[in-house]
């Protein structure tokens, strides 16, 4: 694959595949107010899932980072983990369920933790500046002017680079005018949000596994 590609980009059920300061690729996310950084904080021990119908997003940008987080639900220890930082200036999503797990030691019960919204085309999910640290995704993606292969610190389609530590000023990066991903289904460690409108949110609680999104 060249590593620059101008016009339209169609991949199709990509998967993410990360090692640390080489690769990363595509996206749904997180935000913080327009042209504000990430916000630097422990993630939990624990992964979510995210499963999306459609994410158009603007302004697309990708590179590896470090999360520092606790190594479980209980624990106090700490430990670094590989991700990929995926980035939208703008974004819309339909049909977006985010799920987790969790198992709670002190009465062992795993419970599941249930949001939806988005659910209705007229009234999609809406970010601006959307950063997520990704584990892996699965989706049907079309990138457009895509650039495959820029220094994290000389990307300029996506939102500010974070500067908290967790990137890699001159490691790999990719970035696209616009994308569109389809039939979305991703696992990640943390989001952050400044401006993240959900219509028509329902939020569950319950201990049937069934609740999971994929």
């Amino acid at each position: 694959m060249e590593s620059q590609v101008r016009g339209g980009t169609r991949w199709k059920r990509f998967a993410v595949v990360m090692v640390p300061s080489v690769l990363a690729t595509a996206a749904v996310g997180v935000s913080l107010a327009q042209g504000a950084l990430a916000a630097s904080f422990s993630v939990s021990g624990q992964e979510f899932k995210v499963k999306a119908g459609h994410l158009y997003g603007e302004g697309f940008a990708q590179y590896g980072g470090i999360d520092e987080g606790y190594t479980s639900v209980a624990g106090n220890e700490k430990t670094k983990r590989p991700v990929a930082i995926s980035s939208f200036k703008t974004a819309e999503i339909t049909k977006m369920c985010q799920s987790v797990k969790t198992t709670i030691p002190v009465i062992n019960k795993t419970v599941y933790l249930r949001l939806e919204a988005g659910n209705d085309a007229k009234n999609p999910v809406k970010a601006e500046n959307l950063y997520i640290d990704v584990a892996q995704l699965d989706a049907d993606a079309t990138f457009n002017e895509i650039d495959i292969g820029v220094a994290v610190r000389d990307q300029h389609r996506g939102p500010a680079v974070k500067q908290d530590g967790t990137s890699l000023p001159g490691g790999f990066a990719q970035q696209a005018k616009s994308a569109d991903l389809y039939n979305v289904e991703q696992t990640a460690w943390a989001t952050t949000a400044g401006t993240f409108k959900l219509s028509g949110l329902k939020m569950r609680l319950g201990a049937d596994p069934k609740m999971e999104c994929f």
